[in-house]
C-alpha cells in the first residue's frame, strides 16, 4: 500500500468519524441547553434582613419596592428592556449562577451585633426550567461561590438602578 493511500485511510477512519462525533455531540448540547434566553420569561429578587426580604423586583409584572435612605418603603413600576434582560441572562451564565447551590444560608446560630447579614432569593425563570437560589450575606463556603454570587447581586442592582435613573429623567 503507497504512503498517500494510507493516509487516506487514516483520515477516513478517524478523522472524519470523530468530527461527525463532534457535530452530534455539540449540536444536541446547544439544541437542548435548558437555560435559553428565547425561553426566558422573567427574574425575580428579593432581599433583606433574614426576617423580613421586603425589598423585592419582578420582571414579569414590573412590581419594583424596596427601602429608601429614609426608611420609608417606595412602590413603582419599572420595565426592565430585553436588553437589560439579555445582560443579567449572560452575566449569570458567566459567572456560573446555573451551577450554584439552591442554598447558600451562614452560620444562623451566631449571634450577630449590630445590623442583620442580608439574605438574597434571585431566581430566573424559564419555559421550561427555573433556577432559584438563596444566598445568605454571611456564607462562607467556597471565596469563589460567594464572589461570584456578590456579582451577580451587584449586577442585577446595577441594572435596577440605571433603569430606575433613567426613568427619572
Amino acid at each position: 500500500m503507497n504512503p498517500t493511500l494510507k493516509k487516506i485511510f487514516l483520515i477516513s477512519t478517524v478523522v472524519v468519524p470523530f468530527l461527525i462525533y463532534c457535530v452530534y455531540y455539540y449540536g444536541m448540547m446547544i439544541k437542548n441547553a435548558p437555560y435559553k434566553f428565547t425561553e426566558f420569561e422573567s427574574i425575580v429578587i428579593q432581599y433583606g434582613p433574614r426576617d423580613s426580604m421586603i425589598n423585592k423586583y419582578n420582571s414579569k409584572t414590573g412590581d419594583y419596592q424596596y427601602l429608601d435612605s429614609h426608611n420609608s418603603l417606595v412602590k413603582k413600576h419599572l420595565h426592565l428592556p430585553q436588553a437589560e434582560l439579555l445582560y443579567l441572562h449572560h452575566k449569570a451564565a458567566e459567572l456560573g449562577f446555573w451551577d450554584f447551590p439552591a442554598v447558600e444560608l451562614g452560620d444562623t446560630t451566631i449571634k450577630h451585633e449590630g445590623p442583620k447579614p442580608l439574605r438574597f432569593l434571585i431566581e430566573f425563570n424559564y419555559k421550561r426550567k427555573s433556577k432559584k437560589v438563596l444566598y445568605d450575606a454571611s456564607f462562607n463556603g467556597p471565596v469563589k461561590l460567594v464572589e461570584a454570587n456578590e456579582q451577580m447581586v451587584k449586577e442585577i442592582m446595577k441594572v435596577l438602578d440605571e433603569e430606575e435613573g433613567k426613568e427619572k429623567n
